[in-house]
């Protein structure tokens, strides 16, 4: 008896860690040619959808996400996150939603700004959002996804007032950090998240611009660190801050560049400079970068218009903080074990 009591503990204890080892996180960056769409699934198949892409274009984008969306074995996607609202952030939301039921939308609220373009992409996209449920969350908001932590830390102008667990301080980087001038821009109401599964952190901060970026890590780091970051406003020189990726420190950044949108070259080179990045991953070749093949490993698209395959980046990761990320042209996966080292 005793060892038929000790056989069925240590299979269950097998079993356990096995479902344990099996936890993994997927977060796919999906190529919608400049704009954003990333989305993030939890071990158990729940979604977080953030942004759609453009409208228009035949349903390019929609159709670039479902197909991510197939891959991850999704019926549904449980929340739409709108950063904020320009066209390549919500535009292509209205179609998804005739393809794929939407839960639970998550935006502002409105647009401030009155351009056509954002009027039109507003209106298509409010007329899918009345049918499901509406949150218009604040800086210290948790969205409600079990298995991971997301939590706001920016939105319609406003940054965190207290840190995130864990974070909160100093940052030797803000000496040198000045506040710019800036307009009231859809941009500047980014909503912000971090997502956290364990150990392991991801940021996106949609487009947020420079002075709200300097407001969540100055004087202190109201962020803490971060093993995955997704390079703000497209890996622009508008929003790439010192004193922010002195305080994230990413393991990885992640560019949701288009071949002709975003991935400045200055700025990509910043990036790979960081003391503890390991690696920038870009989900294409930007114009900048014509005739250089050195990171050609890490870019998801190197061609572009009619030749461009619209290849995602995958990232998985583990509660303990190791992760690994897949490029979707070659099928090869790089892993960064461990945690990061500050913790």
């Amino acid at each position: 008896m005793r060892l038929l009591l000790a056989t069925i503990a240590l299979f269950l204890l097998v079993a356990s860690s096995g479902r344990s080892a099996g936890r993994v996180l997927h977060i796919y960056f999906v190529d919608v040619e400049g704009g954003q769409s990333t989305l993030v699934v939890t071990p158990a198949g729940r979604s977080l959808l953030i942004d759609a892409g453009y409208p228009g274009l035949a349903g390019r984008d929609p159709d670039r996400i479902m197909a991510a969306a197939r891959d991850a074995g999704l019926s549904r996607i449980d929340y739409l996150l709108i950063t904020h609202f320009h066209e390549d952030h919500d535009g292509g939301a209205a179609e998804l939603a005739r393809r794929i039921p939407i839960g639970t939308f998550v935006d502002a609220g409105s647009p401030v700004e009155s351009a056509p373009e954002v009027v039109a992409a507003f209106a298509a996209y409010e007329e899918v959002r009345r049918h499901g449920k509406h949150i218009v969350p604040r800086p210290g908001d948790r969205l409600p996804l079990e298995e991971i932590e997301v939590d706001v830390v920016s939105g319609d102008g406003a940054t965190l007032t207290t840190p995130l667990e864990g974070a909160g301080e100093p940052n030797a980087a803000c000496a040198a950090y000045e506040p710019r001038g800036e307009s009231r821009s859809e941009n500047r109401r980014s909503l912000g998240v971090r997502v956290r599964f364990g150990a392991f952190r991801f940021i996106d901060l949609g487009d947020l611009v420079w002075n709200r970026l300097g407001d969540l890590v100055c004087p202190n780091n109201m962020l803490g660190v971060a093993d995955a970051y997704l390079a703000t406003h497209h890996a622009n020189g508008d929003a790439n801050v010192p004193a922010v990726l002195a305080a994230l420190r990413p393991r990885v950044t992640i560019a949701n560049n288009g071949p002709y949108k975003g991935g400045n070259r200055t700025v990509l080179a910043s990036l790979r400079e960081l003391p503890d990045t390991e690696d920038v991953w870009q989900l294409h070749r930007s114009a900048s970068q014509e005739g250089d093949t050195a990171y050609d490993a890490y870019i998801a698209n190197l061609e572009a218009d009619d030749h461009d395959q619209a290849r995602w980046i995958r990232l998985d990761a583990r509660e303990d903080g190791s992760f690994a990320v897949t490029n979707g042209r070659t099928g090869w996966t790089k892993a960064y074990e461990g945690t990061h080292k500050t913790r």
